[in-house]
């Protein structure tokens, strides 16, 4: 051990005699390192690139995503109308206007809407259905014929005349026409009121209740993405919300446009973690500067060190964009891993230099000693760190794998810095050698003594909360969602959830590869014939059955319908013409029902009063009121005029977006399987199993989330055990005895066991977000243990009171704060990262102060 020693009392000592050419060079190396890391800053926010195409399930999704390109990379525009002919028309339109932007979208469909479906979607429903659909049509025939000759205020008012009259001579009863004029009175009592008002002709005309399914169309967009930027999709999200805007597809309009899907999830899921940033780095920074000043009370050895750890950082980065090539996601924490254990190195080395001041009056002669003191401890803990980190390289998680060689690198980089920059800066900045009274913390000598006395029952105490926390370690759990870290008031995420309780267009379908047609036939019997599967959806389902019967229906009504349908409309009608309906109306409806009191004379003395109050209204009111009609009604003419051209369907003659949606070029057949029941963890756990239990090679959101959770905790132990094995031989060959090695390890595993302990005590999942805290938590106990165990050698026996454990103390003090106000992020994944934080930090210290002084309270057993 005695080696290393005098090489970093000769660096610091060239350093301090050269201060201004050491600044000078550093400062140049930072200004190439900036200009490389400017010039060549690549970031991808591709999510799918974190974690290596070797595993096994990320090879079936590839395999899917080769096979259907087109279904990748999605923004899914849900479109919610009031009404079935809002959402139908709003769909029609928003499709259309995107399409014309194909510089900015690959692709665009409508799923459930365009004209095969227009045409022949009556084909699709049950036989059943499709008669109680064809039969209402045939009883709305008269009202049609009336509509379509003139679909407009006037034309609908004539027409209610119309039925009134049947009234009066006993061909319709009143009541028939209730919920018309129910409906009517609704919709002009709003238009009166200053409301929107929005009115739908489906169930009047077509006999059938709308629901859902109705009212809702999704449009696949497919965007070109900007993986270069944070948000890769936000332009074209952008595009999408301004398109809807200009079409007047707005709540005021009726229709409500919401965006979800692969592409809004991630960009929001940054855009949430950018909005409270600023708060967040303000605290951090704050804090940073207050807990340095507080370690060692000088101003200019603050500035000195947040000097070197910039510096280091522009460092790291060139060295990280020049070894691996970019950033990603995950990789750019390097920065807080950096800041954290860098920083602790400038404590631990400037804490040391104060206290050397006490002994050594000149600055220089301090930090000389200062590196003698701690040179050693620095150096071996930055080596552990950086094979630690190495360690996650050979993992299949490319995230953290690249994370660790950059995080590796940069510790080399902090050490270097420590013992080359930092003094140098020190000497140039001439900070006061007065201001601490004392280095240590002398108000802790009745702990320390203590310890000395009740070393048996403090280790005692150390080893039952191990074996308890052993205990509660089957209780921890990692949480396999990624949707749990992402904040649920975004609209992505709360249109997310509105979906998954929508049978039609739930996230959690599984899709199933078949190598034919013959083969997907065979396999959907069972899949459907499982408990946990709702109904299965392949090519095959849009080729109706029974489709003579069903063309029979549709041609029976077609050949009432069409006919009256085809006359050509009568031109709109003026105001007044409106008003002298509104006025003729209102007459005919209180004629005969003014001295009844039934359901249906109140519902025509309502719908009078308020046609009447519209006539005395300003135009502009029944120009509204005519568009809440008549825009719906030209809506559905339109939609039955097309359904009744149903002709047969075949596979040969489904679209061809339809067909590369369902069969891939090399022939294979898609078949997606719902889930029945409940969309929590364990009901999708159980629907994943059951699936892959006929098909292994299945994917699908509830098979990828938990087989990508599962690829991650296995990178992390295997990184863990990585670390472990390679820091011990380290440990091993610098401190050349069993029970150094020993004592240096036995805190950081305690610490963590407490970490884990607590998190499953209070139910605090681990998961994809806070997991990626433990590279730090690590280093810093491992630093940490290093510190005071070579302390220990050096012969230091008042641990507490020592400058060394200012500098942990301090340091601990500095990443809880920093990074522990992650805890008040708005976003779930980043506080579930500061919790893990500040709970791992907390035991930190709390062993520091207790544990390892009673470990190390009996001397070593050789001389140094």
């Amino acid at each position: 051990m005695s080696t290393p020693i005098p090489l970093i009392g000769r660096i610091v000592a060239v350093s301090t005699r050269r201060p201004a050419i050491v600044v000078l060079v550093a400062a140049l190396l930072t200004a190439v390192a900036g200009v490389y890391a400017a010039r060549h800053f690549t970031m991808t926010a591709n999510t799918e690139e974190l974690i290596s195409p070797r595993i096994d399930w990320r090879q079936r999704v590839l395999d899917f995503q080769a096979a259907f390109p087109q279904l990748g990379g999605l923004t899914m525009v849900v479109v919610d109308g009031k009404t079935p002919e809002l959402a139908d028309r709003a769909a029609a339109r928003l499709t259309e206007a995107l399409r014309a932007k194909p510089h900015l979208f690959k692709s665009v469909e409508q799923p459930q809407g365009g004209p095969f479906f227009a045409q022949n979607g009556l084909l699709l429903p049950p036989l059943a259905e499709v008669r109680a659909r064809t039969e209402g049509l045939a009883r709305a025939q008269p009202m049609l014929a009336a509509l379509a000759a003139d679909p407009s205020l006037r034309g609908v008012l004539a027409t209610l005349s119309g039925g009134l009259q049947g009234v009066k001579y006993g061909q319709v009863k009143l009541a028939d026409l209730e919920p018309t004029m129910t409906a009517l009175a609704e919709t002009f009592e709003k238009v009166a009121a200053g409301q929107p008002a929005f009115l739908s002709w489906r169930r009047f005309l077509m006999g059938t209740a709308t629901d859902l399914a109705d009212t809702r169309q999704v449009i696949l967009v497919q965007p070109v993405l900007q993986f270069a930027e944070l948000q890769p999709g936000a332009a074209a999200s952008a595009v999408i919300r301004e398109t809807a805007r200009s079409l007047g597809l707005d709540p005021a309009h009726g229709v409500t446009v919401r965006l979800t899907g692969q592409v809004p999830l991630a960009d929001e899921e940054f855009g949430s973690l950018a909005s409270d940033a600023d708060t967040l780095m303000g605290g951090m920074v704050t804090a940073l500067l207050v807990i340095l000043w507080l370690s060692v009370h000088s101003a200019r050895t603050v500035i000195a060190m947040l000097l070197t750890t910039f510096i280091g950082l522009v460092i790291t980065a060139a060295i990280g964009l020049l070894v691996i090539g970019r950033f990603n996601l995950i990789s750019v924490a390097f920065i807080p891993l950096f800041v954290g254990l860098g920083v602790d190195f400038n404590i631990q080395y400037s804490v040391r230099s104060r206290a050397e001041r006490l002994t050594h009056p000149k600055l220089a002669g301090a930090l000389i000693a200062a590196a003698g003191g701690v040179g050693p401890a620095l150096a071996l803990s930055a080596a552990a760190i950086s094979v630690g980190f190495f360690s996650f390289l050979p993992t299949t998680y490319v995230g953290v794998a690249e994370l660790g060689a950059i995080a590796g690198l940069g510790m080399v980089v902090a050490f270097v810095l420590t013992i080359v920059l930092l003094p140098a800066l020190l000497m140039v900045l001439r900070p006061s050698g007065t201001g601490m009274a004392e280095v240590g913390f002398p108000m802790l000598a009745p702990v320390d003594t203590f310890i000395q006395r009740r070393r048996r029952a403090v280790l005692g105490v150390a080893v039952a909360a191990a074996v308890g926390s052993l205990a509660l370690l089957p209780w921890l759990r990692f949480d396999f969602d990624p949707l749990n870290l992402k904040s649920r008031t975004v609209e992505s995420m709360t249109t997310l959830d509105a979906l998954a309780d929508d049978p039609e267009w739930t996230p959690n379908a599984i899709s199933v590869l078949a190598p034919s047609l013959d083969d997907a036939k065979r396999l959907v019997p069972r899949l459907a014939a499982l408990p946990e599967v709702s109904r299965t959806v392949t090519l095959s389902t849009f080729v109706p059955t029974e489709q003579p019967e069903k063309l029979a229906l549709i041609g029976d009504v077609a050949k009432r319908l069409e006919p009256v349908l085809a006359v050509p409309p009568r031109a709109p009608p003026s105001d007044a013409e409106v008003q002298e309906a509104l006025s003729a109306t209102a007459t005919a409806l209180r004629q005969g029902t003014d001295e009844v009191n039934n359901s249906g004379a109140i519902a025509a003395r309502r719908l009078a009063d308020a046609l009447e109050k519209l006539r005395g209204a300003a135009p502009e009111a029944r120009a509204a009121a005519a568009s809440a009609v008549d825009t719906p009604l030209k809506v559905l003419l339109d939609q039955v005029r097309a359904m009744l051209k149903a002709q047969p369907i075949t596979p040969e003659n489904l679209p061809r977006q339809l067909v590369a949606d369902w069969v891939a070029k090399d022939g294979r057949v898609r078949i997606q399987v719902l889930p029945r029941g409940g969309q929590d963890e364990a009901s999708l756990r159980r629907f994943a199993l059951a699936v892959q239990s006929v098909a292994p090679d299945a994917t699908g959101s509830p098979i990828d989330t938990r087989a990508s959770g599962n690829s991650v905790v296995r990178a992390f132990l295997e990184a863990g055990v990585y670390s472990l094995v390679s820091i011990t031989v380290i440990l091993v060959l610098a401190l050349r005895r069993a029970r150094d090695v020993i004592l240096t390890l036995i805190p950081v595993l305690l610490s963590g066991l407490l970490t884990f302990a607590t998190c499953a005590a209070l139910d605090l999942p681990l998961n994809f977000a806070n997991i990626i805290a433990l590279p730090l938590l690590f280093g810093v106990g491992v630093a940490f243990n290093i510190y005071f165990v070579l302390a220990w050698r050096a012969g230091e026996t008042a641990m507490l009171q020592s400058s060394l454990m200012r500098a942990v103390v301090f340091s601990a003090l500095t990443t809880a704060t920093a990074f522990g106000a992650l805890w008040l992020s708005s976003h779930p994944g980043t506080a579930s990262m500061g919790r893990l934080l500040m709970i791992s930090l907390g035991w930190e210290l709390l062993v520091t102060l207790l544990v390892r002084p009673a470990l190390l309270a009996r001397p070593p057993s050789f001389t140094q």
